[in-house]
């Protein structure tokens, strides 16, 4: 798929394999949409303090990644990062206490939307930085590799990172001494609002793996079924000694750069012809391809995401704030 090119709707198979597995990816990618939702709109009405940069749309790229690691890999994110924190296995009442600021979130509070993360379940904190997370990724990688562990990181990133030196510096010190490092670029086609034609003379990203020696490839990131087998072949050579991999995921976001972007920059008929490629929906109907999966069954995910969603932020409202003295709790420098 050509990233600039209008895409096209593939036909719908029969979808096979263990149920309650398929079903688990279903409620996460509706876990995510539906948390971006009500987040969005705790913003635009000044319950939540902050800002966010939000996923609707993305929500394979996180959720067919993660489900192709172990629970003791690790993943590196970005400012765009609930979908990546969902997906590895953060919960949605520790994410909901982050945003409201609270003691009991995943970071107490002091990393707020754009910093999500929590060690023990295999996030780094999310970086802000444009491309920040990529050189972090291989450091962890390289640790990994050093003490004969077999683990793998799960570098997010978006195509606006490609142009940073960081970027550059990451994948090629990971390409030199072949560290377990999946680096996953989520091309959404803007970084922030310039589209990506109008900034590389080539815009196919997974094209940059074979400058530094390693394999690249391509993939529709709207099927989250076609990420989770490109992410499981890319982790299993990591486990293998046969890393690095680069994953270019095809994408499009659904709302703006930040909550304040109306996004009048995407073309009306660009934005129709990735909406109809809408993640959920497609694999929804995927899904309704098997005999034991019913409308029903779809509609009971929604509504028992939507309770736990609702209960979450009536929590998180109640949640305990930092005092004056944690001001300095934390501090490494």
């Amino acid at each position: 798929m050509n990233p600039t090119s209008t895409p096209s709707t593939p036909a719908v198979s029969v979808l096979t394999g263990d149920r309650s597995f398929l079903l688990r990816l279903y409620e996460q990618l509706v876990l995510i949409r539906e948390f971006e939702e009500r987040v969005k709109f705790l913003f635009l009405e000044g319950t939540m303090p902050g800002t966010i940069h939000q996923c609707q749309g993305q929500e394979a790229t996180a959720v067919g990644v993660c489900a192709a690691l172990r629970a003791d890999d690790y993943i590196t994110s970005t400012f765009r990062g609930h979908g990546h924190a969902l997906a590895k296995g953060l919960g949605v009442q520790e994410m909901l206490d982050e945003l409201f600021g609270a003691v009991t979130g995943c970071c107490k509070g002091k990393g707020g939307s754009m910093h999500m993360g929590n060690m023990d379940k295999g996030m780094v904190p999310g970086i802000a930085i444009v491309g920040g997370g990529i050189p972090l990724a291989a450091g962890m990688a390289l640790a990994f590799k050093m003490q004969r562990r077999p683990q793998v990181v799960a570098c997010f990133f978006g195509d606006g990172a490609v142009a940073e030196g960081a970027f550059h510096e990451g994948v090629n010190m990971a390409a030199i001494w072949n560290l377990p490092v999946v680096f996953v670029c989520e091309n959404n086609l803007y970084g922030a609002s310039t589209r990506i034609d109008k900034v590389m003379k080539n815009p196919r990203v997974s094209d940059r793996a074979a400058s530094y020696g390693f394999r690249g490839e391509t993939v529709d990131g709207n099927d989250v079924l076609a990420v989770l087998g490109a992410a499981r072949r890319a982790a299993a050579e990591c486990r293998e000694g046969q890393g690095p991999v680069l994953l270019e995921l095809l994408t499009y976001r659904r709302t703006g750069h930040s909550r304040r972007d109306a996004c009048h920059y995407q073309a009306k008929d660009e934005r129709e012809a990735w909406f109809a490629r809408d993640p959920i929906e497609r694999y929804a109907a995927q899904l309704l391809t098997r005999s034991d999966v019913t409308l029903a069954d779809l509609a009971a995910v929604k509504a028992r995401v939507i309770q736990e969603i609702d209960a979450g932020v009536e929590r998180a409202k109640r949640a305990p704030q930092p005092t004056v003295a944690e001001l300095t709790t934390d501090v490494l420098a």
